[in-house]
């Protein structure tokens, strides 16, 4: 009976592979299997009850031709859809039933005729109940490329997601990874992208969400046993882009789901954007297998903007807000605040509300009581340069010896000092870390940082060392 039904089947995925595009064939109808042939009723194996809905939603017409070409015109589909039961034991033909039941699970084959009506799209996005076949973007449009400024400190990434945006799926930037520390414009940059792809290819389907959302919606896909169709919909997804990836870690389940998708995403020529707070290497609690995918592609790097970037943020969202102010008190702010793009912009609103509120004119004194009041309130961040400046100054040394390829004894920890450091009072990667101190890899810092702490325990020179230089960054 299984080769006549192979055999029957085949002669229907020949017809159907001529009247279909390549992708769809692919996604569609390789993961069915026959099952087997009774009279004029062919049995087939689908993946999941999502993956048969939308066979009948999409495929019922070209299905109903192909069958009737080889068993006639009272030819009959039966579908034997595969699930998991909520406690993960797989079973090769399964149904929802009662738990008090789960000891005995029965097949469940849904008998449908090849015109079956339209049932509905299980979208993880939509109020249960409510038919809504669009998969809507989540993507925010304030969210462009015009407004996501070019500096050196971001300029790889940006081009990078330039590149994307005009051929999604067909660069080597896939994944494209943009990691950095908060407030730099990861979750701007990865939304221009989303944007900037609708505009250009309006006809795919682009998806935003927060990994948190997304683990979210796994869990619960666990409860209702529909982790088939959780993982079905998101293969629909032609740009796929997940915010805050690190939010994964240890959560071995969502991991799992998540491997499953991006490689389907992947292998069918799909986009795939993430974003993180750090980088790959950086990562904890994240499965290996994941972590070489996400270096699959390019990991691009946010860094804190330069002076003049600072500058043109802060004059681009004055345009944007039709207000105007001073150049020199531009120039204050620019100066004084450096660690990231939201709280320059933070420091620029409560500036001009102190004025409006108080009705001041916007004058150097009064920024320089909102920057004051602004910085002592936010956590300053240490920066790299000032903490190889630090080092090199307390053990009587330059910047550039430092940096150096010299392996005397005493140099040699300064530098690793300066890593300690960098690692300990920053959020930059180690790779990031190494690039500014002499231009060494992630391997040589992480092995800096052990020798550090086993140092501190046995040698006690080296643990004033540290005490020392801790009160100049603290």
């Amino acid at each position: 009976m299984t080769a006549s039904a192979t055999s029957v089947w085949n002669n229907c995925l020949a017809f159907i592979e001529d009247n279909i595009q390549p992708q769809a064939f692919k996604t569609w109808f390789e993961p069915i299997k026959p099952v087997r042939l009774t009279e004029s009723a062919l049995s087939i194996q689908v993946p999941s009850k999502f993956f048969y809905e939308w066979l009948e939603e999409h495929y019922v017409k070209l299905l109903k031709v192909a069958l009737r070409k080889e068993l006639g015109e009272n030819a009959k589909l039966v579908y034997i859809i595969k699930m998991e039961n909520r406690y993960g034991n797989k079973h090769p033909y399964t149904e929802k039933i009662p738990s008090a039941n789960r000891s005995a699970v029965p097949s469940q084959e849904l008998d449908v005729p090849v015109a079956s009506k339209n049932p509905e799209l299980k979208n993880p996005f939509v109020i249960p109940g409510i038919r809504n076949i669009k998969i809507e973007s989540q993507l925010n449009p304030t969210y462009t490329f015009d407004s996501f400024l070019e500096g050196d400190s971001n300029r790889l990434a940006r081009s990078a997601g330039m590149a994307v945006a005009n051929k999604p799926g067909g660069t080597s930037f896939n994944p494209l990874l943009i990691f950095g520390a908060v407030g730099l414009g990861k979750t701007h940059l990865a939304h221009a992208i989303g944007v900037e792809i609708k505009d250009k290819h309006p006809e795919r389907t682009v998806l935003y969400i927060s990994a948190e959302k997304f683990t979210q919606q796994y869990i619960d896909s666990v409860k209702k046993n529909t982790r088939n169709d959780f993982i079905h919909f998101y293969q629909l997804i032609d740009v796929l882009i997940i915010d805050d990836v690190q939010f994964l870690s240890g959560k071995a389940g969502t991991q799992d789901v998540f491997f499953h998708i991006f490689n389907h995403l992947h292998q069918n020529g799909k986009q795939v954007i993430l974003t993180s707070d750090k980088a790959p290497v950086d990562m904890q609690d994240i499965e290996q297998r994941l972590l070489s995918r996400f270096k699959w592609g390019l990991s691009a790097e946010l860094q804190s903007p330069d002076y003049e970037t600072r500058i043109s943020i802060l004059k681009n969202k004055m345009y944007r807000d039709g207000t105007e102010m001073p150049e020199e008190i531009i120039d204050y702010i620019a100066k004084n605040i450096k660690s990231n793009i939201r709280e320059l912009e933070g420091a620029l609103i409560s500036l001009m509300a102190q004025s409006s509120f108080n009705k001041k004119d916007i004058t150097l004194e009064l920024a320089r009581e909102v920057v004051d009041k602004f910085v002592k309130n936010t956590k300053r961040e240490v920066s790299i340069d000032y903490i190889q400046k630090m080092v090199a100054e307390y053990f009587e040394m330059d910047v550039a010896t430092l940096q150096s390829k010299t392996r005397k004894r005493h140099i040699v920890q300064a530098r690793q000092l300066a890593m300690f450091f960098a690692k300990k009072y920053t959020k930059a990667s180690l790779a990031s870390i190494g690039s500014q101190i002499g231009k060494r890899d992630h391997a040589t810092v992480l092995h800096a940082c052990k020798t550090v702490d086993n140092l501190a325990e046995t040698d006690k020179q080296f643990r004033k060392y540290i005490e020392d230089l801790n009160k100049k960054f603290v």
